[in-house]
């Protein structure tokens, strides 16, 4: 049978990278020092660190051209908010608040618990804080009705008076003037003919102002204070504020900093006792800890060289040096195994110039698929997905940098000691064989340099030689194949499964702390005010002559499809309490100067509805706005999507909107985007492999690998409790990159094989690169061990998605794909 050669690329790239090494072995110094100085000048970039600091969530965990943005901007273009008319339904945005939840194991109506809150609502209305030398207190900032604080709903009911507890009606609770949604109040209520007979939970909200951010922050951050300090026989308190998750958020960096110092201790002692050799001359000490120094200096030069280019710098991008830390010590592990197949009595320089030749390709392939999957990562709407993946991608290519120089000249220095023979740690030559007149204690510590005179060559690991004589031959047997085939079938299975419970979307209580004071809060709002979800605005978006009965059947309609879906409870409006005027008044309002006449007498009676109403300049209604209640029925995204379906149905022109939408806009286009990401960088990883991989055929395998490797990762995260979100978003794309690391080492070692059996060829490629691969994913795996121990679900998660492609990675290069190279016949080289 005909062969074809498709080497035509890489061939020459091992011939340029051989040069390389050998330039690189004959001048060590240069290629020390220069990374060292290049590393020390773009490091001047953390300077700025603290100004490139960019932790908003809504532009960091959003997509950028999220649908609800453009809708926020209608609505605060069409309905401009009212200083002196403040309305919570009506914020286009969070807004500015502080929030506590009372709770009570009994029933919170009671004389006792009634008078607990109202002492602390004193208290926190009467705080007294400090700003440009003058005190103000809640009256000063608060949002305001016609002159007057917002006060709470509750507590206006029973008069500010404990002892008033009169019957309330819930969910809606009627007085002469206005109806009052009680829901929002009361939590974990009982009912008797539709009258509240006990609660567990009172909420109490503060709404403030937002013309100075500064005195609005000092307040917020004193509410924190006041309430935590606070202790009541009778009620549990748990509180919140509108920056209280960007703040938490904020601390999840500081909580990770001493484990950098963790982890780099224990890459460096895991590098070290893993080169270690018992030859005092061979051994790999420096090597290792040089390996470990030039990951941290890619780091720096990464790192620095986007923040002296402006590039904001994301709480997510602090898990990336745990990542960087893992592929560089990979590349170092396989360029230390190639070096030992070296020939003992050549020159540093060709040493290093046959190290090259068989590593440098190697990773290169692992290098540019992890970058390539970083940089079209970059194209995700998300921001925090953006930054991670440019400053991993940048990194990457620093890692790659100095690992052919920076640790290419540690080699080749390290290389120059052996070859004189000099003891790894005081440099002074020993002897290779025991002196007859020493001990054998002797030779543990000052005897070195042997080698393997046959071959001329480094003596073999015992780890590379488990690889070659047991492992090998045992994974290549018949019935072991077969038994790998149906554990193969067990894994997709289980992974395919995962992949249909997973769920979406990024809860934003993972972004803070778990023993954050907001956890304790969100926890306990899900418990007493779990039944009624938001309250969604609906604006009609085109001039429409309410006052026509067809016309009016249209909207009623509209309302009917809104009403009838389970997760609606019910509609408010200024229109409809218009009608309920005007019926009760017999005002006849069919005719358009009739409608507009008693609609102006309405309004001045019920100024709130004027926000809901657009006027153009000759006093026609633009657009309008009313409020549909929901209900915790269905999941947010497809409460979101339904409301939306259900406005682009109807004839007249609609748009819901509600400020957590903003956040809920994750959910349509996560998955898709996820999708498309892996699928393009899977066509990219495919092009790569056949350009640098001389088998067609086997590069489709590593191609198959990345694919493998990823759903099982999506699977069994789902089972692991991790849903799709903008977090472990990141770690799927680095799922991309990492998934390839192994089965591209293993795939080109079997294609560079000169073996003719493809048995001999999966164990010498086993042999040559089995242990380093191992070294690697454990190195990897305890660069982010430390991360499980995070009081942050970002690290946590970011440990569990790295765990699971290591595991999964290294099944597949060291069993999967050996076995399917056998099986298939990928040994030919053909095109």
């Amino acid at each position: 049978m005909a062969r074809y050669h498709t080497d035509c690329i890489e061939r020459p790239l091992r011939i340029c990278f051989e040069m390389i090494g050998a330039f690189i072995g004959s001048h060590p110094w240069w290629f020390l020092t220069a990374p060292l100085i290049l590393s020390t000048g773009l490091g001047c970039g953390f300077y700025f660190l603290k100004d490139r600091m960019s932790n908003n969530i809504e532009e960091q965990f959003t997509p950028a051209d999220g649908r609800a943005k453009m809708e926020r901007k209608y609505i605060q273009e069409t309905f401009p908010g009212n200083d002196s008319m403040f309305s919570s339904l009506r914020m286009s945005t969070d807004g500015n608040y502080a929030t506590l939840i009372a709770t009570s194991d009994g029933n919170i109506l009671t004389v006792e618990s009634l008078q607990d809150i109202l002492d602390l609502d004193l208290k926190i209305r009467r705080m007294v804080m400090k700003f440009d030398n003058q005190t103000f207190e809640n009256v000063d900032v608060c949002a305001e009705v016609m002159g007057t604080c917002t006060s709470n709903d509750i507590l206006d009911i029973i008069d500010y008076n404990a002892n008033n507890i009169v019957n309330l009606v819930f969910p809606w609770y009627r007085t002469d003037l206005r109806s009052i949604p009680l829901h929002l109040s009361l939590g974990s209520v009982n009912l008797n003919k539709g009258v509240v007979e006990s609660a567990k939970a009172i909420q109490l909200h503060y709404y403030l102002r937002e013309d100075n951010k500064t005195k609005i922050d000092l307040w917020l951050e004193s509410f924190i204070q006041l309430v935590a300090n606070e202790s009541s026989s009778s009620i549990q308190v748990s509180y919140s504020t509108s920056m209280s998750m960007q703040w938490e958020f904020e601390k999840s960096p500081a909580s990770v900093i001493y484990l950098f110092s963790i982890t780099y201790a224990i890459a460096i002692a895991f590098s070290i006792l893993s080169c270690w050799r018992l030859d005092n001359v061979r051994t790999k000490v420096w090597v290792a800890s040089c390996g470990v120094l030039s990951t941290g200096l890619a780091v720096l030069s990464g790192f620095g060289a986007l923040l002296l280019l402006g590039q904001p710098f994301v709480m997510t991008v602090a898990s990336c040096p745990f990542m960087i830390l893992g592929i560089g010590l990979d590349d170092m592990f396989i360029m230390i195994s190639c070096w030992q197949r070296t020939r003992v009595l050549d020159s540093v320089p060709d040493r290093l110039a046959d190290t090259y030749r068989d590593a440098a390709i190697s990773i290169s392939i692992t290098t540019l698929t992890d970058a390539l999957a970083f940089f079209l990562g970059y194209s995700s709407p998300f921001g925090s997905v953006q930054s991670f993946c440019l400053y991993a991608g940048i990194s990457v290519c620093f890692c790659y940098l100095y690992s052919i120089t920076f640790l290419g000249a540690c080699m080749a220095l390290n290389g120059r000691r052996e070859a004189e023979n000099k003891h790894w740690f005081t440099c002074a030559i020993i002897p290779e064989d025991l002196p007859a007149t020493d001990s054998k204690s002797f030779s543990v510590c000052c005897v070195g340099g042997s080698y393997d005179r046959i071959t001329e060559k480094e003596e073999t690991e015992p780890m590379s030689q488990i690889f070659e004589r047991f492992y090998g031959p045992f994974l290549t047997h018949k019935l072991i194949k077969a038994c790998v085939f149906v554990i193969y079938a067990v894994y997709l299975a289980v992974s395919i499964y995962g992949c249909f419970i997973l769920k979406e979307g990024l809860d934003r209580r993972n972004l803070a702390l778990d023993d954050s004071y907001i956890s304790n809060y969100y926890n306990t709002q899900k418990q007493h005010f779990s039944e009624y979800s938001c309250i969604v605005m609906v604006a009609v978006k085109q001039p429409f002559p309410y006052w026509d009965e067809d016309e009016q059947r249209d909207l009623f309609s509209c309302i009917s499809k809104f009403e009838n879906l389970n997760y609606v409870n019910g509609t408010f409006g200024w229109f409809l309490s218009f009608q309920q005027y005007a019926n009760a008044t017999n005002f006849s309002i069919h005719s358009q100067e009739a409608f507009q006449t008693h609609l102006h007498q309405f309004l001045k009676l019920n100024s709130m509805f004027r926000q809901d109403i657009n006027w153009t300049a000759d006093n026609q209604i633009q657009a309008s706005r009313f409020f549909i209640q929901t209900l915790n029925k269905t999941t947010m995204k497809d409460m979101m999507s339904g409301l939306r379906e259900t406005a682009e149905e109807c004839p007249v022109e609609l748009l819901v909107y509600h400020p957590a939408f903003i956040y809920f806009d994750q959910y349509t286009v996560i998955m898709e985007n996820t999708i498309q990401t892996i699928l393009v960088a899977v066509i990219v990883m495919l092009v790569v492999s056949l350009i640098l991989i001389p088998s067609p055929l086997c590069s489709v395998w590593v191609a198959f690998a990345i694919c493998s490797v990823i759903v099982g990762v999506t699977g069994f995260m789902s089972l692991w409790g991790v849903n799709l979100d903008s977090i472990s978003m990141i770690n799927l794309v680095m799922c991309i990159g990492f998934s390839v690391d192994f089965s591209a080492h293993i795939s080109y070692s079997f294609v560079s094989s000169p073996k003719s059996d493809v048995n001999e060829k999966a164990g010498d490629a086993l042999a040559r690169l089995g242990y380093p691969i191992v070294q690697g994913a454990l190195s990897t795996v305890l660069g982010v061990v430390v991360l499980s121990m995070s009081g942050s679900y970002i690290f946590r998660t970011f440990f569990k998605i790295v765990f699971l492609v290591i595991t999964f990675g290294l099944l597949h290069g060291l069993v999967f794909i050996p076995v399917f190279l056998t099986v298939f016949g990928a040994g030919w080289k053909w095109c």
